[in-house]
């Protein structure tokens, strides 16, 4: 039979590959993240984040040095020259075919000379190098040239420098991450805090009204936030609260309290009966039950919440959209200055790329310190 002890259920490959599809479909785009967010706006516009690692070819405009600049042109036997590369400095970039008009952009091959007006002619090398000579003195602005070039794998800390110490309010998180420290920390400690002494006392305490509580918690877990965002803004206004970071604490702590309590209190209803008994009759108080034996007992059901109410808030945009003003940028969260980023940098994906990855990586540190405490706490009081 196949479900006799020692064998294995005909589902556990499909249970391993279902695993493996969804580690594989967060990994994917995490990957992509890290990776772009090292890489050049012009790589990341011509090939994907899994090339990174190879040679890639694009169509680039150029532009030689502008002739009116001092020292650019020089006479030599009565020929008018202007030398130079058209790449930046250190660019190990090679160009395969070339053209001065974005209607032919590869009619020249690395070395050919081009005609242009007025007997003026322009050679380009494979590595950037060209020479641009007329018969008479060169005016106006540099020679535009369109290339096709091969750029070897090129990666940059350019991008984190900008987004984490850019004096641009505009682009750098740095502000932003703190003002999310502020944030989450507190509204992370004070659930917990409170839904301890709750869980103990619906746990352990007998007192009229238990069960009806217990039943109001689990009510609580099923309703959207969104509807109590307009009437809880209300009674911050009315009470003078007003929008800041304390408002948006207890937002938070409001809104995470029904899991944290109904989580914790079914844990703590499964710790040895006995050991709290034995406690009672040498004398120790509610309260030195509470601190000394239950709160060590329940750590990994403590830090599974905590895992939870961390990455929720940290990750959280509405209720800080409502909580917080945000008009001067003094208290920005990081999710809502993404917002801005993808408003005013679209197109600078290098910079949006560094944003979000530079957005998850707290939260990424913080699940695998306490991941091996998540399952224990969620698993608690299921079985018995």
């Amino acid at each position: 039979m196949a479900t006799i002890a020692g064998s294995k259920s005909s589902l556990t490959w499909a249970v391993h590959i279902s695993v493996t599809a969804l580690v594989l479909l967060w990994l994917f785009p995490t990957m992509g993240l890290l990776v772009s967010s090292f890489r050049t706006s012009d790589q990341i516009s011509e090939s994907g984040w899994w090339r990174a690692l190879f040679p890639t070819e694009q169509n680039l405009t150029l532009r030689t040095a502008d002739p009116d600049d001092e020292g650019v042109q020089v006479q030599t036997n009565g020929v008018y020259v202007i030398d130079g590369n058209l790449f930046e400095a250190g660019s190990e970039a090679t160009i395969s075919v070339w053209g001065t008009s974005s209607r032919e952009i590869d009619i020249y091959k690395a070395g050919d000379t081009a005609e242009l007006n007025d007997g003026e002619t322009i050679t380009v090398q494979e590595n950037g190098d060209y020479v641009w000579s007329a018969p008479t003195e060169i005016s106006g602005r540099g020679q535009r040239v369109f290339a096709t070039a091969t750029t070897p794998p090129e990666f940059t800390l350019d991008n984190y420098k900008n987004v984490l110490f850019s004096g641009d309010s505009t682009d750098s998180m740095a502000k932003a991450f703190f003002n999310t420290l502020t944030v989450t920390i507190p509204a992370t400690i004070i659930p917990i805090v409170i839904a301890a002494f709750a869980a103990y006392a619906l746990a352990w305490m007998n007192f009229p009204g238990r069960a009806i509580l217990v039943a109001i918690v689990v009510g609580l877990l099923v309703v959207p936030l969104q509807l109590a965002l307009i009437p809880l803004l209300r009674l911050h206004l009315g009470i003078g609260i007003g929008k800041g970071y304390l408002g948006v604490w207890l937002a938070h702590t409001g809104f995470g309290l029904p899991l944290a309590i109904y989580l914790l209190r079914n844990y703590m209803v499964g710790l040895p009966r006995d050991i709290i008994e034995n406690a009672r009759v040498d004398g120790a108080s509610d309260f030195e039950i509470f601190t000394k034996i239950i709160l060590p007992l329940s750590f990994p059901a403590l830090a599974s919440f905590a895992i939870f109410q961390f990455l929720w808030t940290w990750n959280d945009l509405l209720v800080a959209k409502v909580f917080l003003i945000d008009a001067t940028g003094e208290t920005t969260v990081m999710t809502n200055q993404i917002v801005e980023l993808l408003g005013t940098r679209g197109g600078n994906w290098e910079i949006l790329a560094t944003a979000a990855f530079v957005s998850i990586a707290v939260p990424l540190l913080v699940f695998f310190m306490m991941q091996k405490y998540l399952v224990r706490g969620l698993l608690a009081g299921s079985v018995k």
